[in-house]
């Protein structure tokens, strides 16, 4: 128990001055920020120009199915690199694991385009007359 607390003792005590830091920095900003609060405080920034509609627009949520396919797939590619690096370990039998990996994932995203999930208009996007 005591080997365990001196080997993570520089770990805590990096998170203890991490929340030390974080906090004297929000208390200074607390301390030297601005206090008015006018009519423009809430509005986008527009760089000059007037805003036109309400900045509160909601997006469509395909974008966030397409950032969770892109996380899934996007996985791949790291566990790929670590396959590849360790190629001369792992040999033959390593190599056949990858290609069922592959074959695995490559039905998933097959399965993804039958349903419909990767085709934004016919799935997403309102009709246009």
């Amino acid at each position: 128990m005591e080997q365990a607390l001196v080997e993570l003792w520089p770990i805590l005590l990096y998170f203890a001055f991490t929340l030390v830091l974080l906090g004297g920095v929000m208390l200074v900003s607390t301390i030297l920020g601005p206090r008015t609060r006018g009519h423009s405080t809430h509005l986008p920034y527009e760089s000059g120009i007037l805003p036109l509609g309400n900045a509160r627009v909601k997006f469509a949520n395909h974008f966030f199915l397409y950032a969770i396919f892109f996380v899934i797939f996007d996985l791949e590619t790291l566990f790929l690199f670590a396959w590849a690096i360790s190629f001369e370990q792992v040999g033959v039998t390593g190599f056949i694991e990858a290609l069922v990996f592959i074959l695995i994932l490559l039905i998933a995203l097959v399965y993804l385009w039958r349903i419909g999930a990767l085709n934004i208009r016919k799935r997403h996007l309102p009709e246009q007359n």
